[in-house]
């Protein structure tokens, strides 16, 4: 097993060599910058614009105390990501982490399907960018606009990391700008005090005045949280970028540290402004989406435009971070041997050009049966992919439990940050996911999801538990 996998009694624990530069082949081209950027965008994907409405729909105002649930479940997780990463950065991040405390088995089928997560979210994402492209230049048609801009964000992250963290920096800060602009102009005619508003300014009225601040009901929080939960997949894309930035602890600390505001402001805040400026059952919001029904009220001109660039940002970004989330957990794979030894090599750039065509073949594929098997195999695809975000964050929580101990026992000076009331919030979130996937299966929406998901979980878990066998087999002769 690669050392960058295990935590050492004697050197360095984190899988990087004196000079801060990782000891796998990686190169530390991520600056601090770029790493703050991608912590503060990470959870900003196309569903938090696009896919709002529909939950708002659900549960009307309550879908604000979904949020917070989902949000909540999320700081925590990323709480105990952020102790194991901070203390070991490493560019298999979780996976690696579960290789370590739960067996071989766990960190090969975790990182397979997050792996097979991501190259399926490079195909709806490009597909997503394709429609909005195709809508400014009908000439061009959508299959190609998909390949395009697949074919473009590739040429990036093969040239080096530094390319990669600065297409980042620049699709993030627009979005991080976007909202936040979103939350100060729709605060000023929350209280009718922004000039030429078309918005009377009714404060915080519309909370209630629909139905109360619960209109549906209890049960349409759980149905809110299934609707919103998949929209915070990618905070934990730092602790991956994080091996190969300058600093990786202090950018891991600062990223762990600042989650629970960025959730507050980008998640909490914008949908708090949508709620306010609208009745939760106006029409618009379904019709229009959330962002774009709330810019109209107010009276900005174009605003289905400028929410559609806002929006393609956001793909762009998604699909930038997912190819780099990607090829990373392959190059991972390959340098403990699960997965192709090709995967492990790296440019002399520093970038693992292997793992990243291998992701991006497999999510061109992806593409096409997006356009010519939608119904039947790329349905398929997105739906056994599904609850794998809530199947890691499950992981996570189960390997810290046995990180800390490892930590404490042979590397105690490495917990610079430390999972808050451990165990008792560790094992309280774990049940927690746990519980939404029950309620997936209960859910007759979400039933096929949940039950794909498991499916494919199921196979790829058999092939790691014998896989390892045959290893420990191998061993003893």
């Amino acid at each position: 097993m690669s050392s960058t996998t295990t935590l050492q009694k004697e050197g360095d624990p984190t899988g990087n060599n004196g000079a801060g530069q990782p000891s796998d082949g990686l190169k530390a081209g991520l600056k601090n910058r770029h790493l703050s950027m991608i912590a503060i965008g990470g959870v900003i994907g196309a569903g938090l614009f696009v896919g709002s409405g529909g939950g708002i729909a659900k549960a009307g105002p309550a879908i604000l105390i979904s949020y917070a649930l989902v949000g909540a479940m999320v700081v925590f997780v990323m709480r105990m990501l952020g102790e194991m990463a901070a203390a070991s950065p490493n560019s298999g991040s979780f996976s690696a982490y579960a290789d370590r405390a739960l067996g071989r088995w766990a960190g090969f089928s975790i990182g397979w399907l997050y792996w097979f997560f991501w190259v399926v979210v490079l195909a709806v994402e490009a597909t997503a960018g394709a429609q909005i492209l195709e809508g400014w230049v009908p000439a061009v048609p959508q299959w190609a606009w998909a390949l395009i801009v697949m074919a473009v964000l590739t040429v990036t992250n093969l040239g080096s990391v530094s390319s990669y963290g600065e297409f980042e920096f620049w699709f993030a800060g627009i979005k991080v700008v976007a909202i936040g602009a979103f939350v100060v102009i729709g605060m000023l005619a929350v209280f009718g005090v922004l000039p030429g508003s078309d918005n009377p300014g009714a404060g915080f009225a519309h909370l209630t005045d629909a139905g109360g601040f619960m209109p549906n009901g209890w049960g349409s929080i759980l149905t809110g949280v299934l609707m919103v939960v998949f929209s915070f997949m990618g905070s934990e894309i730092v602790t991956l970028a994080a091996g190969e930035s300058e600093d990786p602890r202090r950018a891991v600390t600062k990223a762990t540290n600042s989650v629970i505001w960025r959730i507050g402001v980008f998640y909490l805040g914008s949908i708090f402004i949508v709620l306010t400026l609208l009745p939760w059952n106006d029409e618009s919001i379904v019709k229009k989406g959330s962002y774009v029904a709330a810019l109209d009220s107010i009276g900005i001109a174009h605003a289905g435009q400028i929410m559609n660039v806002i929006v393609l940002t956001a793909v762009l970004s998604c699909l930038n971070s997912g190819l780099y989330t990607a090829s990373r957990m392959a190059f991972s794979l390959g340098e403990r041997g699960d997965a192709p030894k090709a995967f492990a090599k790296v440019s002399k750039n520093g970038v693992p050009t292997v793992a990243i065509l291998g992701s991006v073949v497999f999510g061109f594929i992806a593409v096409y049966f997006n356009y010519a098997y939608k119904d039947t195999v790329f349905s398929f695809l997105l739906n056994s992919s599904g609850a794998i975000a809530l199947f890691v964050w499950l992981v996570i929580c189960l390997t810290q439990l046995r990180m800390r101990k490892i930590l404490t026992r042979e590397a105690p000076d490495k917990l610079t940050v430390k999972m808050w009331l451990f165990p008792y919030l560790t094992w309280a979130t774990a049940a927690m996911i746990t519980f939404v996937l029950a309620y997936m299966v209960y859910d007759k929406d979400n039933r096929e999801t949940v039950m794909l998901s498991l499916l494919v979980a199921a196979v790829v878990l058999v092939i790691g538990v014998v896989r390892d066998m045959r290893r420990k087999a191998a061993a003893r002769v």
